[in-house]
């Protein structure tokens, strides 16, 4: 009963801030950053909410958690030194710079400015609006588990009240509400991660405890011939830490910004949180190891995107199973609006108004990126409600395939000035082949390294192919660089 109510209370609450969002966005600027004027608390917290989700507490927590151990606190760490505070310190002033020098508020408007293609805003547009759907639909899926579980509702009803409310709120109030929300449910995030692990620690004896029972019980419920090797977990500290540096729902964050003194508070912020959150995510996982002796099966097959929810549902106390269920939540719909947000864009700014109808009237672009939300939403919805695959790997293809096009170019494109267009190209379909095909040739356990092989390969194309093609022009560096040489 208590869940029911702290969930209705929530789902309302977020309704009014989509409302009072709706009152506070006048146009496509207003809708998709918020006017540039978002601080530092508000920009932290909108990071890391969108960084951690569902995707986290349920499909990589419990896959990873049960394989690794408590060697899956490796990715924690890596997530908050490399996919939080570097990138805040490394990628912040100059994409806060460039973006404002080239008027660019999306990933494939930027890239198309700064090196003068034709087309690269329409073919990365559709990368963008493709690959974020499953990463979306992850989302959900995860979700669904947990409110299958938790309310004894079916899995296709848990979906359908999710579209509708993230649908709702985000349709309505834009990043106005997106960054009020996240504020809120990072505090949510935070109190109820601690008291998860808190209580699981305290139902196994103890940290010292538990600590030896899992010590004890991993190498027998995972021999070691069957121990996922150091390639795979390097790879999966690369792809989740790293691959933020390329993700255009990340990147945004730095667009939205109020001015560069923002910076380093948020890169702080953003690192502690991220710390606190999947360090009490991934520590979860290996708690598993506690409380079973092998995962969940669904048609004779382990189940791992079942281990967490089953695990809270059989461990947590009622009253502090509401709050769990509010924490999840909470860093899944951050996760979902600045997905979908970031998708509906890609068509409403970068494909109608820069090659449809470049001089629409702002209010028809706003509308059409309200239409687009909900579309991107409804179409998550049927890949999440037929159960495609693993949320572990609806996740490594997304973002294999979105950073691996995006990162290096995006990078050289901040820092280096003798990177050329064809190079460029030559970075971009170099990710997106490799993501897609590895994906495949290597399969479906093996995606993480996939992906992180699709990201690093063109940061080598890039500039060997620009040592011998045609340089910018000096008019397009001397715009995109301006005071930030």
């Amino acid at each position: 009963m208590l869940s029911i109510v702290l969930l209705s209370v929530f789902l309302l609450a977020m309704i009014i801030i989509g409302l009072w969002g709706m009152r506070k966005t006048t146009n496509i600027g207003d809708f998709f950053l918020g006017g540039r004027t978002i601080g530092p608390w508000i920009s932290a917290f909108a990071y890391g909410t969108t960084y951690f989700s569902a995707v986290l507490f349920i499909g990589f927590a419990g896959k990873l958690g049960w394989g690794f151990g408590f060697r899956v606190l490796w990715i924690a760490v890596g997530n908050a030194i490399f996919g939080s505070l570097l990138s805040w310190l490394v990628l912040g002033k100059r994409t806060r710079r460039m973006s404002q020098n080239l008027d660019a508020m999306t990933m494939p408007e930027f890239l198309q400015e700064r090196f003068a293609g034709k087309y690269i805003k329409l073919v990365t547009t559709i990368i963008v609006f493709v690959f974020l759907l499953p990463y979306s639909a992850s989302v959900f899926k995860g979700l669904g588990h947990l409110f299958e579980a938790n309310f004894n509702i079916s899995y296709d009803i848990a979906l359908l009240i999710m579209i509708f409310i993230t649908g709702i709120y985000l349709a309505l109030g834009g990043y106005f509400a997106i960054t009020l929300t996240d504020f809120i449910q990072g505090f949510i995030i935070i109190f109820g991660a601690i008291a998860m692990v808190s209580v699981f620690v305290t139902k196994g004896g103890g940290l010292t405890n538990i600590i030896a029972t899992i010590s004890t019980k991993y190498p027998q419920h995972v021999p070691a011939g069957k121990q996922p090797g150091n390639l795979l977990l390097i790879s999966l500290v690369f792809m989740t830490s790293f691959g933020t540096w390329g993700l255009p729902q990340m990147v945004q964050k730095f667009y939205a910004i109020k001015n560069e003194g923002v910076i380093r508070k948020a890169a702080i912020v953003t690192c502690i949180f991220a710390l606190i959150i999947a360090t009490a995510a991934y520590f979860t996982g290996a708690l598993s190891h506690a409380f079973f002796d092998s995962p969940p099966l669904t048609a004779g097959k382990p189940d791992f995107d079942q281990l967490i929810p089953d695990l809270l549902i059989k461990q947590m106390p009622a009253n502090l199973m509401a709050l769990i269920l509010l924490l999840v939540l909470s860093a899944s719909m951050s996760t979902l609006s600045s997905l979908v947000i970031v998708s509906a864009s890609s068509v409403a700014i970068d494909m109608y108004k820069g090659y449809v109808n470049p001089n629409a009237p702002p209010k028809k672009s706003l509308l059409i990126m309200r239409i687009l939300s909900g579309v991107f939403v409804i179409a998550s919805y049927f890949i999440a409600r037929y159960r495609i695959a693993l949320i572990i790997t609806l996740m490594s293809l997304s973002w294999g395939a979105i950073a691996g096009s995006f990162m290096a170019p995006y990078f050289y494109g901040l820092f280096w000035k003798k990177v050329t267009r064809i190079a460029v190209w030559a970075g971009i379909l170099t990710g997106l082949i490799l993501a897609t095909s590895l994906f495949f040739i290597l399969g479906p356990a093996n995606s993480p390294i996939a992906s992180s092989i699709a990201m690093i390969a063109p940061f080598i194309v890039i500039p060997v192919v620009s040592s011998f093609t045609k340089p910018p022009e000096e008019k397009i560096i001397s715009k995109a660089f301006g005071n930030a040489q």
